[in-house]
């Protein structure tokens, strides 16, 4: 085998297969059909799509007995074979999500106005899913932020402090950077 001058030997080694096994716990249960992922546990039920990689998801039993999941890759590139661990923290995150869940915790910052925030229910939903925020550097605008699916907010018993809950992480944590993201000081040296 001879190489051109341009590659190195290493360039010619290719993985033939790569895999990594989530094991599931007890109480939550995962299904898989065709690279849709569906786990359901004690706080209810996440889904998500993988159709968009090129990996075989499939339920297998571990060397010790348990249920898992086994993500694998056959003949991939190196961006190809990244993919296998990011599916796999995308389920063992859905399982924690339906497990525990997630909560961040975000607190009011300011030096002369105090922020006025109200955690309100929208239209027809059953927890509190919209957060009004008024006084935000003395405007009179009122800021409103819907949350996510199954996101909700509401204050804690600290002074100053809000916390979102819910059972995606994604969806948790993009509530989160929207209340960030609307509250973005403009035009002054703040």
């Amino acid at each position: 085998l001879k190489l051109c001058s341009c590659c190195s030997p290493h360039d010619m080694v290719q993985t033939i297969c790569q895999n990594q096994i989530v094991t599931i716990p007890e109480g939550v249960t995962v299904d898989v059909k065709a690279r849709y992922v569906t786990v359901k546990g004690k706080r209810g039920t996440l889904e998500r799509s993988f159709k968009h990689l090129s990996v075989d998801i499939k339920k297998v039993k571990t060397k010790d007995g348990a249920d898992g999941i086994k993500v694998e890759k056959w003949f991939g590139t190196k961006k190809e074979l990244a993919a296998v661990r990011t599916v796999c923290s995308h389920i063992s995150n859905m399982i924690v999500g339906v497990t525990n869940g997630y909560e961040y915790k975000m607190k009011f910052v300011y030096a002369h106005f105090p922020i006025n925030v109200d955690c309100k229910k929208s239209d027809g939903s059953k927890i509190k899913d919209v957060i009004e925020i008024r006084n935000y550097l003395g405007e009179k605008v009122t800021r409103k932020v819907q949350m996510m699916d199954g996101c909700e907010v509401d204050r804690t018993k600290e002074k100053d402090e809000i916390m979102v809950t819910g059972n995606s992480r994604e969806s948790v944590g993009t509530s989160v950077s929207k209340i960030q993201q609307i509250c973005q000081v403009k035009h002054k040296d703040i």
